[in-house]
């Protein structure tokens, strides 16, 4: 039987982990590395390249270079988040025709599982190299804040991937898992999560092998990348006003500029000034202009100030459903490598009021919890039950586009609410049941995951025919809608099984250009 891997599928890098007996462990990848680049970049010959010597040519074929392709994935092309990100990126995101946002490179267009999918392969290779043996299964992770239609991505992009995907499970119950498996000892603990792309906070309990996870809450358009962004137009913008050249638009000096950014964010959290040079940036009307400027710490933490400020409310949130107070909790773990940052820590602090834990590898934590789930489905972990959190509110449309939830969010798994409803016409035989899935009141502000119809209903005043509508979702997140007419009996049900944007055609064409 072959082994089932754990993979990180990170927007920054990604990490592939494997139960070594009862023990996680990181694999190196071909290159020596325990993380690898989330960068897929097509050659001019039209070879595809992933990890290291993507990035590698990030400067010099910058149009062609995908990066942060976990943040698009399952998203629309008009939202806000999609727009503000192609402010900053050198690459071209384009609509595709149900409306998702797809990625341009040359004359043809990607849809972000299958950027995923080339990471999710090269994952599955660096694990086949180093066990001997192929390789058809993985757990994969997500953002605790990622919707249905996300996650359906995740799984399609592992599909696209030669991958069988046996669960997807949040990237900070993935952390605490690994956390608690090493420790042995029953605590109460928040995983708090920043990566490139997104931001989680989980509050779980760990007793007697049991993971429970009370409250989980996150920002999926706030991560590493918003903070370079935050450099970038804060030395774009002084550059502008001093050359009278916008380095946003030149996509080889934007890149140029964004390798320079990351550099010094990394060196701003053991340092207190950092030095950037770029010589020959841009050109304008007198010539050749270089870049050279030093960089504070403070500099950067006055930039990122309206970053910072968003991580408190997520976890005000939590504590709040979790029904906790900053000193229930015994400790405080930091994933993602975004929380090097001193300020970041020192927020941390100030929010939950203890100084986080230093003892587990920010970026090797959730891979690490991948490859243990993996065990504990598949019994080598017996002593350990993992219950989980619907992350977002479910519930159905109502008169005025209101959504009525059924399933609160943070509603422990497998569960099933039941909600009774009435008619809002006169001799109204049929209802349209609308399935929604977010925090928003109204439902134009969350993500429709499908719809049904009861028919049959006895004519009567609006008020007085009644359906209940019952909610019911396994132990891996299937959702199954009932509506039952109370007078007749008369049922009608659907399994919600949400789509990622692309069809079942759709991802077969995909799988077979890259076999």
């Amino acid at each position: 039987m072959s082994k089932v891997i754990g993979i990180d599928l990170g927007t920054s890098n990604s990490v592939v982990s494997v139960l070594d007996g009862k023990e996680p462990m990181v694999i190196h990848n071909q290159e020596g590395g325990r993380t690898t680049p989330s960068m897929v970049s097509w050659t001019a010959e039209g070879d595809v390249v992933v990890g290291a010597s993507s990035k590698r040519q990030m400067v010099t074929n910058p149009k062609r270079t995908i990066f942060g392709a976990k943040r698009l994935i399952g998203r629309q092309f008009k939202d806000d988040e999609v727009q503000e990100m192609m402010k900053h990126l050198p690459y071209d995101v384009v609509q595709h025709t149900n409306g998702d946002a797809w990625i341009q490179v040359g004359d043809s267009s990607h849809a972000p599982p299958e950027i995923s999918s080339f990471i999710l392969a090269k994952m599955r290779a660096v694990a086949e190299d180093y066990l001997g043996e192929s390789v058809s299964e993985a757990v994969i992770t997500v953002p605790a804040y990622f919707d249905d239609v996300q996650r359906q991505a995740t799984k399609d992009a592992g599909m696209i991937a030669g991958l069988e995907v046996r669960a997807i499970i949040n990237e900070p119950t993935a952390a605490a898992l690994a956390y608690g498996l090493q420790t042995g000892k029953d605590q109460r603990i928040v995983v708090f999560d920043l990566g490139g792309g997104t931001f989680d906070v989980s509050i779980l309990t760990i007793e007697d092998g049991v993971f429970e996870v009370l409250a989980t809450n996150g920002d999926t358009g706030l991560g590493g990348d918003d903070f370079d962004r935050a450099l970038i137009d804060l030395i774009c913008d002084e550059f502008k006003e001093a050359h009278d050249v916008d380095m946003r638009e030149d996509s080889v000096a934007l890149q140029r500029l964004k390798e320079s950014v990351e550099r010094a964010k990394v060196e701003l959290s053991t340092a207190m000034s950092t030095h950037i040079n770029l010589p020959f940036i841009a050109a304008n009307a007198a010539g050749p202009v270089h870049l050279e400027r030093e960089l504070s710490r403070g500099e950067f933490e006055s930039a990122a100030k309206g970053l910072l400020a968003r991580l408190e409310g997520p976890c005000a949130e939590a504590l709040s459903d979790a029904r906790c107070e900053p000193a229930d909790i015994d400790q405080v773990l930091l994933v993602g490598g975004m929380t090097r940052m001193p300020a970041v820590q020192s927020r941390v602090v100030e929010i939950f009021g203890k100084e986080p834990s230093k003892g587990v590898n920010p970026d090797e934590i959730v891979a690490m919890g991948a490859a243990a789930h993996s065990g504990v489905m598949g019994g080598e972990l017996q002593e350990v039950v993992l219950l989980d959190v619907t992350p977002h509110p479910l519930g159905v449309k109502t008169s005025g586009n209101r959504m009525s939830v059924v399933i609160p969010g943070n509603t422990t798994i497998p569960t099933r609410e039941s909600k009774t409803y009435a008619t809002t016409e006169d001799s109204q035989t049929f209802v349209t049941i609308e399935v929604y899935q977010g925090p928003g009141e109204n439902v134009k502000d969350n993500r429709r995951l499908g719809r049904f119809v009861l028919s049959g209903l006895p004519e009567d005043k609006a008020g007085k025919v009644r359906v209940t509508v019952s909610f019911s979702i396994d132990a891996d997140g299937i959702l199954q809608v009932t509506a039952v007419d109370q007078a007749t009996g008369n049922e009608a049900k659907v399994t919600i099984e949400a789509a990622s944007g692309l069809s079942a055609g759709e991802i077969e064409s995909i799988r077979d250009r890259h076999a």
